[in-house]
């Protein structure tokens, strides 16, 4: 079953990163199950599952900061017998996911304080802790916020984002092209982004954020990212880039022509005003 979890993982590209930490950790629950002749197998298997999890996308900060907390809390419990490793695995498995869930939810908190109603903002890509955010804003409809979601191609992930905006109370959701945004920033207060995870001060989050912070910090609009401080990540998290597949940028083939479709790009954390996590705005003196 890890292996099956393995493969719905690699197939999560449109999904959060808690999203696919949570599925992921869930899925160590499948070493209870397991035929354990020994303590020792069974914390052997534990670790195998955490690593195969990893693996599936090295991308993910949640997904690294997930299994890494539950394997070190088992293994730290130096369990006795195979069902308090179970009992202790358990536990693990449930506290992490409260954790992601109320830092999420935290992050979004801090977010919507700094939004207000009849003002106009940009997003890129899909951030389920922004959409959070615009929930716990509570906007009046009767001085709606606009919130401009740009498609984020080549995969279109704006087109979520903006579809579950349309459903929120007090926000008017607009879609653009993604190099419309410079045609759009003058008339905005702000502009709020997600984030896959942040490394020595660098940013790491889907392509064409680091284009959006240049235009927001060339108009001096203010731009934040929102996401659970355990995305703020050192030197153990090694963050892997990707390519995404050649088709999504063109179906017909180009002759002599190489085609690049980058999942991710790279911020410099001094072109926002702060990083919004659960544990408050960091960086924000930068």
């Amino acid at each position: 079953m890890i292996d099956e979890t393995v493969e719905q993982i690699e197939d999560m590209r449109t999904h959060s990163s808690s999203e696919v930490a949570i599925t992921a950790i869930e899925a160590l629950k499948y070493t209870l199950d397991g035929d354990h002749a020994t303590v020792e197998e069974y914390l052997r298997s534990l670790t195998r599952n955490c690593r195969a999890l990893r693996h599936a996308d090295p991308s993910h900060a949640s997904l690294f900061s997930a299994t890494k907390s539950v394997e070190s809390t088992v293994l730290g419990a130096e369990p006795e017998t195979i069902d308090d490793a179970r009992s202790v695995t358990l536990a693990a498995i449930d506290s992490e996911i409260a954790t992601i869930t109320q830092a999420k939810e935290r992050a979004a908190e801090a977010a919507a304080k700094l939004l207000e109603e009849d003002s106009t903002y940009v997003t890129i890509d899909y951030s389920t802790t922004f959409l959070e955010a615009l929930n716990r804003a509570e906007f009046d409809p009767e001085t709606p916020a606009t919130v401009y979601a740009m498609e984020a191609r080549p995969r279109i992930l704006g087109r979520k984002m903006a579809r579950k905006m349309a459903t929120i109370e007090g926000v008017k959701s607009s879609l653009i092209v993604d190099n419309a945004v410079g045609k759009v920033i003058d008339g905005c207060d702000g502009v709020f982004v997600g984030m896959t995870c942040v490394i020595d001060d660098v940013l790491y989050n889907r392509v064409g954020t680091y284009p959006l912070a240049l235009v927001a910090d060339a108009h001096d609009v203010p731009m934040y990212a929102v996401g659970a401080d355990t995305k703020v990540v050192d030197e153990a998290f090694v963050f892997s880039s990707e390519e995404r597949p050649t088709s999504e940028v063109s179906l017909e083939p180009l002759d002599d022509v190489h085609i690049e479709n980058h999942m991710y790009d790279t911020t410099p954390i001094g072109l926002f005003d702060g990083v919004i996590t659960d544990a408050g705005i960091r960086f924000s003196d930068v």
